[in-house]
């Protein structure tokens, strides 16, 4: 039964609909959820028109009239600025909050200066520590790689932490001076011309992060998860976060994870029948293997910066990041994100990828427990990138490929649902 909500959010009444609850972390979904979204910015807008036409046909055709989304826009970025003269209300925070679950479009962050990324401020205040980027291939998609079906990775990138986490300071200010004659005290010498950026790497942070990613393993039935990390240079923050989760899988996990040392020692290295194999290399090692051995690796758990660079490069290998998902995710509230750009050149023209979106978008489903969604729209996905009807990024390297509109793409899909 869909329940009337009179608070408002920026003006606006919530539609009719159901608040999803968490409990022990994990959502419990009515059967009308209401889901606020951000359109975003740049392109943000025809994408969401697209997407969410794409969403409500997938429900509709997995479920009837049985469930269905009820959609409640919410404010960030330049909309935001524009209509409320604030780049992300205190309203939106508080419909985030109240709803649990959201989805965004692109937004805007100026660069070397201006406001700071709404991205993170919003992954900081929700403590949205997990940030989830499965990269997989649809068959016919180009890509600059031979194999590109041998991909098939779930990244866990922590989300708060490392220099993500905004603790810096500008050549000559105070504050660098300040810690660079601290920091001189204790025998290192840094250059006085230096801007100052703080790297913290925490024990709870980690462990936390590595435990979504072999929870994730286990109840998706993956082979390994690989902690990806630069310990052999920075061995008290990124060497730690590898000590830090084999410490907690051996204490957590002792009957569902074998490390690489003990497959070895005690197993011949012959996997166990039921479990999950745990591993580490080092970043720029990853780098190299996610090319020439793509199948060895499953799921991967990487600190901040490390999962900003790995997952756009496992991105670029089946299409790029037109068709990557991306959620952020906490104990309490998970936000569903394009993780391209706002490309403000093509606004309103109707031309861009919808990608990202609609397949964070079944991201969401299945995070919701809406499982046949999101395998409705993964199959329709494909099928239409197979009959090659595609955006003009797509139909630029597909010989024989038909260009598509951003309104277009999204019909082909419903049509192929």
């Amino acid at each position: 039964m869909s329940q009337v909500i009179t608070k408002k959010f920026n003006g606006l009444n919530v539609p009719a609909g159901e608040k999803i609850v968490f409990v022990n972390g994990k959502p419990v979904t009515p059967a009308k959820p209401i889901i606020p979204f951000i359109e975003g910015d740049g392109t943000g807008a025809d994408i969401w028109r697209a997407s969410k036409r794409v969403f409500d046909a997938a429900v509709d055709k997995a479920y009837g009239k049985a469930r269905s989304i009820a959609w409640f826009e919410i404010f960030a970025g330049e909309k935001a600025n524009e209509n409320f003269g604030n780049w992300l209300p205190e309203d939106s925070l508080a419909a985030i909050k109240e709803f649990g679950v959201g989805i965004k479009g692109p937004l805007t962050t100026p660069v070397g200066g201006g406001i700071r990324s709404l991205n993170v401020t919003l992954r900081q205040i929700f403590d949205l520590y997990c940030c989830v980027r499965p990269v997989r291939y649809f068959q016919g998609v180009p890509s600059p790689v031979v194999a590109p079906q041998k991909l098939d990775v779930v990244i866990f990138r922590e989300n708060t932490e490392d220099v993500y986490a905004g603790i810096e300071y500008p050549m000559g200010s105070e504050e660098a001076k300040k810690l660079i004659s601290f920091i001189e005290g204790f025998g290192k010498k840094i250059r006085p011309d230096s801007g100052i950026g703080i790297k913290p790497i925490s024990k709870f942070g980690s462990q936390r992060l590595i435990k979504r990613a072999i929870q994730y393993a286990i109840e998706n039935k993956r082979k390994s998860v690989t902690m990806m990390h630069k310990g052999n240079i920075m061995k008290f923050t990124e060497g730690a976060f590898r000590d830090w989760g084999y410490e907690m899988a051996n204490a957590e996990f002792k009957d569902n994870v074998v490390s690489e040392d003990t497959l070895w020692s005690e197993f011949e290295g012959k996997m166990p029948d039921n479990k999950v194999l745990l591993n580490d290399r080092i970043a720029d090692s990853m780098f190299q293997q996610v090319l020439t051995r793509p199948d060895e690796y499953s799921v991967i758990a990487t600190t901040n910066l490390n999962g900003d660079y790995l997952s756009d490069a496992c991105a670029a290998q089946v299409g790029g990041l037109g068709i990557a998902p991306g959620a952020n995710i906490g104990d309490e509230c998970a936000i569903f994100e394009a993780t391209h750009g706002t490309a403000p050149k093509y606004a309103g023209k109707d031309v861009i990828n919808p990608g990202s979106v609609i397949l964070s978008g079944a991201m969401m489903f299945e995070y919701l427990g809406w499982n046949e969604v999101r395998d409705i729209i993964h199959s329709a996905f494909g099928k239409t990138i197979q009959k090659k009807l595609v955006t003009y990024d797509l139909e630029r390297l597909m010989p024989g490929a038909t260009k598509l509109k951003t309104s277009e793409f999204a019909s082909a899909i419903i049509e192929n649902m």
